[in-house]
């Protein structure tokens, strides 16, 4: 693991991945979003970065994720990516929940004030660009098939392509290997939950009659559908009817997902040359923890949930910029192992919070009962004439919401999520792009503080006296009014170690 490739189309063996001593190398299973964004990030930050994944290389175009929402766009603007798929995909700003419920995502106090409609494979082909040239190593027809951890590493058990046994050592192996997550079993953790949904069709078509909208989504009675654009010249169509509970292996036909469709959309629009077609459950479950020892779970691996309200990509993506910048700093010696505790205290209760919100919607968008029907009809009346609950909702659908434990005593934006604030030169989620902490300081500040290689200096556009140490994933670790340059070199060094 030493040498680096360049190309995703010339991947390492398994063969090859074994010659490493594991000291600062992490194994990322999993090549998925979540997987691409952590081990980009983790290589950009200088730590030799292995990617195996079971299938063999290529994007497949069968995604389900269709959204990025306004935290995650923030995320890859943070890494230089968001205005290029913002240029391949199409801008929502208003969402429709339960055909009565108008949300208005203008009034988001994000760049990306709405939400962008794009298939997950063109989110994969972004990240995985960004891996290969920040030196991620690939091994893919690579099967994961156990693991074993000491005090110093992780001792990773593969097969290759060719069947042959492997092994891997790293430092740390981080599983992002989706719902069946081999990385998971590995290790002996439960993946408790449910089935929410059972059999979902899915289906890849073209339309004869163009739909009104850019998402057409409705419930109705039983059944439930959804359509969304790929961009070339396909929809994909997500429909659900509660009577037919078969198995995912049952055949399916066109004319099924039609008749679904016209049940919950009142038409067809004239579906036809169908390229794919396939039925798959959904389910609620999550992983009651996201460490073992020097393992890591995120994305699927470690929570899943039923699509309603698009976040299941969206939340992976923001596990792995939680997770990356906490082990480089691990890694790099400047941080102690218990900052690595962190990432279960805050992004476990965020994966339950989208466990149940997105179950919730579900729940109430085919609702049949009176009572329930009643109490979805009284909550939509409740959030659409309440500003603070609608704002709240908003903010937990979109990620932007979603705020970090404090110290007691910290200042209220210690844990927060920091926008994209405008700096003298610039702003600040152009100033995150090198992966490292961000002070923002007073202009009038005199003096640039040490730590170069872990620090980007940078002042208010503004004459506000707030001194702010932002996260690399864009949260505040620190803030006060007025700082003395005693103060801030506590707070720095607390953060990012001495000099």
């Amino acid at each position: 693991m030493n040498g680096r490739i360049r190309k995703a189309t010339a991947p390492v063996t398994a063969t090859t991945a074994t010659a490493t001593s594991g000291s600062r190398d992490v194994v990322v299973v999993g090549a998925g979003p979540t997987g691409l964004l952590l081990a980009g990030d983790l290589a950009t930050a200088g730590v030799p970065v292995t990617l195996v994944e079971r299938r063999a290389h290529g994007i497949s175009n069968l995604s389900r994720a269709f959204v990025l929402h306004a935290r995650t766009l923030e995320q890859l603007d943070a890494r230089g990516l968001a205005d290029g798929l913002e240029a391949k995909g199409q801008t929502l700003d208003r969402l429709r929940l339960f055909a009565r419920l108008t949300v208005d995502l203008t009034t988001l106090h994000s760049r990306f004030n709405h939400l962008l409609v794009l298939p997950q494979y063109e989110v994969e082909r972004a990240l995985e660009r960004r891996a290969v040239e920040a030196g991620v190593r690939f091994a893919y027809d690579t099967e994961v098939t156990g693991l074993v951890q000491d005090a110093d590493g992780v001792t990773l058990r593969a097969r290759g392509s060719g069947g042959a046994a492997e092994e891997l050592r790293a430092a740390y192996v981080v599983g992002t290997d989706g719902m069946r997550s081999a990385v998971r079993e590995a290790v002996g953790l439960p993946f408790p939950g449910r089935s929410a949904i059972r059999s979902v069709v899915l289906a890849d078509v073209r339309l004869a009659e163009r739909p009104e909208t850019l998402l057409t989504v409705n419930a109705v009675g039983d059944a439930f559908a959804f359509l969304a654009p790929f961009g070339d010249g396909y929809h994909r169509v997500i429909g659900w009817h509660r009577d037919r509970d078969v198995a995912d292996g049952e055949p399916l036909g066109l004319d099924e997902v039609k008749e679904i469709t016209r049940l919950a959309l009142g038409r067809d629009y004239g579906m036809h040359d169908a390229r794919w077609m396939s039925r798959f459950h959904s389910d609620e479950r999550q992983a009651p923890a996201y460490r073992v020892g020097r393992v890591f779970l995120a994305g699927d691996a470690a929570h899943v949930h039923t699509p309603a309200g698009g976040q299941g990509m969206n939340t992976g993506l923001q596990d792995a910029a939680n997770l990356s910048w906490k082990l480089a700093a691990t890694l790099d010696g400047y941080a102690g192992a218990d900052l690595l505790d962190t990432y279960q205290s805050e992004r476990h209760p965020v994966g339950r919070s989208v466990l149940r919100s997105s179950g919730g919607i579900v729940r109430l968008a085919m609702a049949k009962r009176p009572g329930t029907l009643a109490a979805r009809a009284l909550l939509t009346t409740f959030l659409d004439h309440t500003r603070p609950a609608r704002t709240r909702m908003i903010g937990q659908i979109t990620g932007i919401g979603y705020a970090y434990p404090a110290p007691r005593g910290a200042h209220p934006l210690v844990g927060r999520r920091v926008p994209d604030v405008a700096l003298r030169d610039g702003r600040l989620y152009e100033a995150l792009r090198d992966g490292r902490f961000v002070l923002v300081a007073p202009a009038t500040t005199t003096g640039t503080p040490a730590r170069k290689d872990r620090l980007t200096v940078v002042a208010w556009a503004s004459d506000r006296r707030t001194s702010l140490l932002v996260r690399p994933d864009g949260y505040a670790a620190w803030a006060a009014e007025s700082a003395t340059a005693e103060e801030t070199e506590a707070a720095l060094t607390g953060a990012l170690g001495r000099d």
